[in-house]
């Protein structure tokens, strides 16, 4: 890891203490130029991450609350008659910015959940019949509560396959957490921290993940992985062709982190449980896909053919 990136993570890490390896992920998914979606339980940080690691790159954000009641124009923006104009004028929604918080995406209804799908695909939005660019880099980083908690509609798979990484938190370690507990409020740090990278910066890092080597031999394994997930029984949904884009895309950037310029298996092994485990359904009911089929793939494709 180059000193720079060592610094972000470090920043992020001083925040959420315990939890550099989910920090590592989440950068990574800025490096891959993808989405991210946190899903755990409230309260074990993952509003804090997220608001970490816009501070920390210094990109612009806005952040939406999504609730029940929140309607798509609340999201994108709306054209509202301006009498001294004499005509409608376009007033941008908080998506208009670089990085889009959105704290309990599946407290939305889908009606609004999906107003975020052109936006994520296209880096654009069309609104009353107009297509309007979005700010670049643009990334969406959303916290996700449990499916089974009350108030929660679940992300359809068109959604959820617009994230590139999905990641948990997990409650902090018995030592993390009793140095949280002797510690400064984490949002008291937050108010005090300073970017360490910038949107150049962050540019520059991402023209690097796209010159990461990848050999025939790593291109196989990846292939094979892909091709299990559509064909092994325990599967009723496996990985698409866009599955497998994103996840050489992120074994790049976790390279890149790792301080190499050419991937390894060991890559693709790191970050195929943030890229598939939500992409990917079990046949059966109650077998969670991060948890279970995630494994198999892991212990049934081997490395070499």
């Amino acid at each position: 890891m180059s000193a720079d990136t060592r610094a972000l993570v470090d920043a992020v890490a001083s925040i959420l203490l315990g939890k550099e390896e989910q920090v590592q992920l989440a950068l990574c998914c800025f490096l891959a130029r993808g989405h991210l979606l946190i899903e755990d339980v409230p309260g074990v940080g993952k509003t804090t991450l997220a608001q970490a690691l816009v501070r920390a790159t210094g990109l612009d954000y806005q952040r939406i609350q999504f609730t029940s009641d929140l309607l798509p124009s609340d999201v994108l923006g709306v054209s509202v008659f301006d009498r001294r104009e004499g005509g409608f004028q376009f007033h941008p929604g908080p998506i208009f910015t670089s990085v889009l918080l959105v704290d309990e995406i599946n407290r939305a209804s889908p009606k609004t959940q999906s107003a975020l799908l052109e936006a994520m695909a296209e880096g654009q939005v069309t609104v009353e019949g107009e297509t309007r660019p979005l700010p670049q880099p643009f990334f969406v980083i959303a916290t996700q509560n449990p499916v089974h908690q009350s108030g929660t509609f679940s992300l359809p798979e068109s959604q959820l396959d617009r994230f590139l990484m999905r990641i948990s938190l997990g409650y902090p370690d018995e030592r993390s957490e009793r140095a949280l507990l002797m510690g400064q409020n984490p949002h008291a740090l937050l108010e005090s921290m300073q970017a360490v990278a910038s949107a150049d910066q962050l540019r520059v890092w991402q023209q690097q993940v796209e010159s990461v080597s990848v050999s025939d031999a790593v291109v196989s394994y990846i292939q094979r992985l892909v091709n299990f997930s559509r064909e092994d029984s325990h599967f009723a949904l496996g990985l698409s062709t866009r599955a497998s884009l994103a996840l050489i895309r992120c074994a790049k950037a976790w390279a890149l982190l790792s301080g190499r310029d050419y991937l390894l298996p060991d890559d693709v092994q790191q970050v195929l449980g943030p890229v598939a485990g939500h992409r990917v359904q079990a046949a059966t009911q109650g077998a969670e896909p991060g948890d279970v089929l995630v494994r198999r793939l892991l212990s049934q494709v081997p490395v070499m053919a």
